[in-house]
């Protein structure tokens, strides 16, 4: 009897055991299944990457645009390097990961038409600029392109071989005979936003900078435009050959070139030629 008893007990053991693993191993595969879709919804969510390479001189109008864009699209998040177009041209060229280029200057994206690496069926000119020369507000006896080394200025000017605005200014100078003295009495910045920094800050007597730059400063003064024969200031956008994200590259340029959009451009001094 005592030998039945005890055997009862066992199996009574062994099949509560049992019940118990058989509710964990489900529950474990519940809880791998909730987790799964857990961790696909996240994935379905996660906005896309969009990388967009810009023209120093757009770095206010494009970081209100992007604003503006990600409102109406949260399933785009947009970052921006923003430098002198010749910089920008080099790492694309190394292979930097951009999806748009929008540069202050037709040679770079000519550069990299070339080499097959912008997407030909994209590109548009985007934007005309004018370049000007300016002086810290207030006295200056700098009084034009043509006198600029009457007064034995210190220039500020951007690198010819990286800056669109220094190889305007370069071109600029040569159309006039002074290049060879403007040099001697120039600094040179990796961009034009340093320019117009060295000249808010008095670093320097004058510089070189796109209308638009010197329309986001109260702490200088524009001296004058550049000559008429000055080369035309072109700005031209289109989707990197190696974007992961053609599409939504594609259709951020398509706003760039939206009403909304034109409206922006044109608040900042921009003239806009997009169709």
């Amino acid at each position: 009897m005592k030998k039945q008893y005890f055997i009862g007990v066992i199996m009574a053991a062994l099949l509560a055991i049992g019940s118990l693993a058989g509710c964990t191993t489900q529950e474990s595969t519940a809880d791998q299944t909730d987790k799964a879709e857990q961790t696909e919804q996240t994935t379905q969510t996660e906005p896309v990457a969009l990388t967009v390479s810009a023209a120093a001189s757009l770095t206010d109008v494009m970081e209100e645009l992007a604003a503006q864009y990600e409102t109406e699209h949260p399933e785009v998040d947009i970052s921006f390097t923003f430098g002198g177009s010749g910089a920008l041209q080099a790492q694309i060229e190394e292979g930097a990961p951009v999806d748009l280029f929008f540069s202050a200057a037709e040679s770079n994206m000519d550069a990299l038409e070339e080499q097959g690496l912008i997407d030909s069926a994209t590109r548009k000119d985007m934007l005309q600029n004018e370049i000007v020369l300016i002086a810290p507000a207030g006295e200056t006896k700098v009084t034009g392109f043509a006198e600029i080394l009457d007064s034995n200025p210190r220039i500020a000017l951007g690198e010819a071989e990286s800056v669109p605005a220094g190889k305007y200014a370069m071109q600029i100078f040569e159309n006039l005979g002074i290049w060879d003295e403007v040099q001697k009495q120039a600094v040179f910045a990796s961009n034009v936003r340093e320019v117009l920094a060295w000249v808010e800050t008095g670093e320097v007597d004058c510089g070189v900078v796109y209308a638009t730059d010197a329309k986001t400063s109260d702490k200088i003064q524009v001296i004058c435009a550049a000559p008429e024969d000055a080369p035309q200031v072109l700005y031209p956008a289109a989707v990197v050959q190696s974007s992961t994200n053609p599409e939504q590259a594609q259709a951020f340029l398509d706003y760039l070139c939206s009403e909304e959009a034109k409206e922006a451009f044109t608040s900042y001094g921009f003239t806009c030629i997009a169709q």
